[in-house]
This record gives structure tokens, sequence and C-alpha cells, in this order.
């Protein structure tokens, strides 16, 4: 069995440490965005009596709570590895966007279809609209900023990748920026269903239509929850890497020359740019116990040079059949 050592975060600033840097920054500008625009729509709803804006005050105060498990997961990830766990902790991160997902999430979506539901019920006094349609603009605005950066750091990373944005969000385990990303997807949307929630209700006099646009929110923050808590359990049951990042380790290890084939691949995401890569080779019998060690080496080269993310790779020779590699692994 040929091991490698974990690589160490620093011998790659590059491809480790900046990506992270950027991740936080872009949660603590998101956490510091929301929590003023919470407060500023929870004044203009008790102001105007609207359902849409506390279900939207309600909204945003989620998802500066959402910014804080993100922090606290970028934090806890980011420790190196020790004796207890000896792959690190990574896989922390995956279980505080797991929680932000279900508990901040689903409880926002909780408030605003119940707060929803009994302005129907129930009715609503309104009061000055002029006051919500002026927070809603400048949240949207506040809103769009944190959106772009989320947006500029997604359209990188994918161009790193040479994949498509909508395939990187899909497939990346870098949960903080993908839970933003959505986040500030829903909030703008969920702004134009309050401002249309208003602007009804203005005009017919009924305050029905913010009941609704109230219960639209909420069942926009529930998708947006149910859709990261399913990305985030994925990870933490131990999903594999890419299709394409498959294949390629695959092809990288078949290509030393006394690699006979590759006739199991096995890899796993670790963290947020942490992968574990594991397979059994078929060397060629001819070859010493210590061409087999260099050869090892060399396989560890190539992948750590390739995916500097790989922090692990374990090797264990076998008996194969020449040609027989495990190709089209991974996640499609």
């Amino acid at each position: 069995m040929a091991a490698a050592e974990p690589l160490n975060p620093v011998d790659t600033p590059e491809e480790s440490e900046a990506p992270e840097n950027e991740s936080v920054g872009t949660v603590v500008i998101a956490g510091a965005a929301n929590l003023a625009i919470a407060i500023a729509k929870f004044v203009a709803g008790l102001i105007s009596g609207s359902a849409a804006m506390v279900s939207e005050s309600a909204h945003s105060l989620a998802d500066t709570i959402t910014e804080v498990f993100l922090f606290v997961a970028l934090r806890r990830g980011a420790r190196p590895a020790d004796e207890e766990h000896p792959f690190g902790y990574g896989k922390e991160s995956f279980v505080w966007a797991f929680i932000a997902a279900v508990f901040t999430f689903v409880a926002g979506a909780g408030f605003s279809i119940y707060h929803g539901i009994e302005t129907i019920v129930e009715g609503e006094e309104t009061g000055k609209f002029l006051w919500s349609y002026l927070v809603l603009a400048i949240s949207f605005g506040a809103e769009g900023t944190s959106f772009l950066r989320a947006r500029r750091q997604v359209a990188g990373e994918s161009r790193r990748w040479g994949v498509t944005p909508s395939r990187f969000l899909r497939l990346t385990p870098d949960t903080t920026v993908k839970a933003v990303y959505f986040e500030d997807s829903a909030a703008l949307i969920g702004l134009l269903l309050a401002g249309a929630g208003l602007a009804l209700t203005q005009l017919t006099g009924n305050g029905m239509w913010d009941g609704i646009a109230s219960i639209a929110i909420g069942l926009l923050l529930l998708l947006v929850a149910l859709t990261l808590a399913q990305s985030n359990a994925s990870l933490l049951v131990g999903r594999a890497v890419p299709r394409r990042i498959h294949n390629q380790i695959a092809a990288d290890l078949a290509s030393i020359p006394i690699v006979v084939s590759v006739p199991t691949l096995l890899t796993m995401q670790l963290g947020p740019g942490q992968i574990l890569v594991a397979a059994k080779v078929d060397f060629d019998d001819d070859v010493s116990g210590g061409e087999i060690e260099t050869a090892s080496d060399e396989a560890e080269r190539r992948l750590r040079s390739r995916f500097p993310g790989i922090r692990y790779v374990f090797l264990d020779p076998t008996h194969g059949t020449a040609g027989r590699n495990h190709v089209d692994g991974g996640v499609e």
C-alpha cells in the first residue's frame, strides 16, 4: 500500500487559501447587508402593516443567521488534521451548512407561510406604503451588490474548472458560496414578490394579495432550503468528485509506464477543496517492489500537480485486466 501524506494547505496558497478568503469575504458582506436590511424591513412592515414586509424581515433575519453558520463552517472546517481526525475537519463545513439550510431557511419559510395565511384569514391594517417601497428599493440595491459578488466568484470558479456556472453550482463542494448565491437569488425574487403584493394591496384595497405574497416568499425559502439541504447531505455521506475529474485521475494513473490497469477508483470530497483518492492498481508483474514504490510516488506527484485539492492518495497493488480501467465514475 502506497499512501500519500496530507498536503499542507500553505503549499498551494493559490488553490486553497485564496478561495477560502474569498468565501469568507462573500459571507461577511452578505451577513452585514442582511442584518441591516432585516431591521429596515421590520420597521417598514410595522409602519405599513404589510405582512409581506414582515415576512421579508424574517427572510433577511434568517439569511443573517445563515451567514453566521456559514462563517462558523468556514473556520471550523479549515482546522488541520490531528490524531483524532486524521482526515481533517473539512466535513464539519458540510455539517454547519446543513444546519444553516434546515434551521434558518425552514424557520424563515415557516414564519412567512404562517404569517401569510394569518393575514388572509384575519385581514390586516395597512398604513403608509411609501416607507415599504423605499425600503424594498434600498434592499434590492444591497442584495444585488451581495449577489453580484457571489456571482463573480461563481463565474471565476466555473471558468477555472472549465464548466458552466450552473454545473459548478450543482457540483461544487464549496457550500458557502453556493448558499450565498442561492440565498441572494431568493432574496431578490422575494423583494419583487413583496413589492407586487404591496402594489396589488394598495390598488385593490384587499390585504389578501399581501398575504399571498408572504406565502409565496415562504415557499421560495422552502425550495432553497430543500435544495441546499439535499446537496449538503450528499456531501456529508461522502460524495465522489465530478465525473470529468474522476476520469482524468484514472487516465493519469493508467499513464504510469508500469501500470497495466486501474480496475477500481474511489474518490471522496473530504471538505471544500479537499479530495481523497483510493485505487486498486494492477502493476506489471515483472517489476520490483522498488519500482512500484517509485511509480506510486510519480502517480501522487502527477495527481497533486493537476489537482492541488487532492490531500490523500492510497494505491493498492492488485490483479486486473489490461485496459480495464474504472472510468465514468464520480458525479455526473
